[in-house]
């Protein structure tokens, strides 16, 4: 794709949604580079910490509080206790990583907060997807082989700490259809018919 006509796509999902599938499905038909756990590498890189230290803080709100409890692993040098990190900096580094891949290439993005970070950006849609709690409890109990009563458990714990950490970094309200441009339940058409149907929605967007 022609870098005048770069895409950004944000995705945010709630959790056994089919989601992540259906972003990568964006962005394998747009051409784009797709960031979901490939940000924390990005992230690792700009800051200097150790990626597994991004893995374990990942979507959770005012995660620097966990440096007290980090060890030296995950710090790349000495210059840990030299600096003057605040409650923010780690959710600026994934920003800055953010930001500097919408700037070179059409993207897909996969939650963390991409589409407030990418506000500014005129070439930007954000979506989010839902789907019904038995469907998603029954894809999460076979991603984690358990019980879809575990499932549910999984589920609400997990989107207790994603919604928490997007409604404190936003100031918006994770979920919410004033949120985002477009707020679809995978449910009712399937995994593929959901991403053909963002497809359609994007390129009328972009008139591609």
């Amino acid at each position: 794709m022609d870098s005048k006509q770069n895409i950004i796509i944000n995705v945010g999902r709630q959790l056994g949604s089919g989601g992540r599938v259906i972003a990568k499905k964006l962005a394998d038909d747009f051409g784009c580079g797709f960031y979901d756990r490939e940000l924390l590498n990005l992230a690792a890189k700009e800051s200097g910490f150790n990626e597994e230290f991004f893995e374990e803080n990942d979507e959770k709100k005012g995660f620097f509080q966990s440096l007290f409890h980090a060890h030296a692993p995950f710090v790349s040098d000495n210059s840990f206790y030299n600096n003057k990190l605040s409650q923010e900096s780690l959710f600026q580094f994934q920003s800055d990583a953010i930001r500097k891949a919408a700037e070179n290439n059409s993207c897909v993005f996969v939650g963390r907060c991409a589409d407030y970070v990418l506000r500014d950006f005129k070439n930007m849609v954000s979506v989010f997807i839902t789907a019904n709690l038995d469907e998603r409890a029954k894809r999460v109990a076979k991603r984690y082989d358990c019980t879809v009563e575990e499932a549910e458990k999984i589920i609400e714990r997990k989107e207790g700490v994603r919604s928490s950490y997007y409604n404190y970094y936003t100031g918006k309200e994770w979920g919410h259809s004033s949120s985002y441009d477009l707020c679809i339940n995978s449910s009712l058409l399937g995994i593929d018919e959901t991403e053909a149907f963002i497809k359609e929605f994007v390129k009328r967007r972009f008139r591609l």
